[in-house]
């Protein structure tokens, strides 16, 4: 393993047994946007770019690349997660993000975070007590990386859903592995459900289009390859943008939309 990448700190958030991590083959531009504001504030342990895509110049210096094949669907980025991401990470942590799902706050990390295996935005839809999940902003450590190593393929779900629910009783019983309760979940992150207080990350494109102005959320948008996006997450982020006179971002929802179809 090479010497650790530290980023600068200017909040005094040192993170040095975190490893964060981008793993994706969409949309280059906008995950190095979320990797350098992820970095904005913290220093981690180590900053890996885990791509077939090279990372662009301005992440240069600040990352490690790990090439690997193209992510080609869902089931390959999900197999890559439970297969091979433990063979990359050295340090105690990992923390994912992806183009749409960052650090916003890094005076809202708790260390309490890391007393836990995995830990991700709280999925409203469950009703049962395995309600923490969503990987698509997590901190998983490398305990749970490699427990998922040996779990069986996950098939066609997605495998934030096989760990966190399919799995999570093999992986509580077999490995000890521990998940965060919703209470602290909802400090971790959001996504489909907002807490009453601020959150330290977030995930999901209909949240980040809240974040940046028209403009900024039209150009991440547009850069984004057909069909990376889901209809319901198009027709969504289209009606969000006409109620809030968001009209850059409503022109180019139409624009993808009628390219679609």
């Amino acid at each position: 393993m090479p010497a650790p990448v530290l980023t600068p700190s200017s909040t005094g958030v040192a993170l040095p047994q975190v490893t964060l991590a981008a793993i994706t083959s969409i949309a280059p531009e906008a995950t190095a946007r979320a990797v350098a504001l992820s970095m904005a504030g913290i220093a981690f342990g180590e900053v890996l770019w885990i791509s077939d895509l090279a990372p662009p110049p301005s992440l240069a210096g600040r990352v490690r690349w790990e090439p690997i094949a193209p992510l080609t669907s869902r089931d390959a980025y999900s197999r890559f997660m439970l297969r091979d991401l433990a063979g990359l990470v050295g340090t105690d942590h990992v923390l994912c993000v992806q183009w749409d799902g960052h650090v916003i706050d890094p005076a809202r990390w708790d260390p309490a975070f890391l007393d836990f295996d995995y830990i991700g935005a709280v999925w409203p839809q469950f009703r049962d007590g395995a309600v923490v999940g969503n990987g698509g902003f997590s901190l998983r450590s490398r305990r749970l990386l490699q427990a998922c190593a040996a779990l069986p393929g996950c098939g066609p779900e997605a495998e934030d859903v096989f760990i966190c629910r399919t799995m999570r009783s093999r992986l509580e019983r077999d490995h000890a592995i521990r998940f965060a309760p919703p209470e602290l979940a909802a400090r971790f992150a959001y996504e489909r459900e907002r807490g009453t207080a601020p959150a330290f990350g977030f995930h999901g494109v209909f949240n980040l289009v809240e974040l940046v102005s028209d403009r900024e959320a039209a150009g991440l948008v547009a850069q984004l390859p057909m069909r990376s996006l889901a209809r319901n997450e198009l027709r969504e982020i289209g009606w969000w943008a006409l109620r809030h006179g968001r009209l850059r971002l409503a022109a180019e929802v139409a624009r993808r939309w009628r390219r679609w179809l």
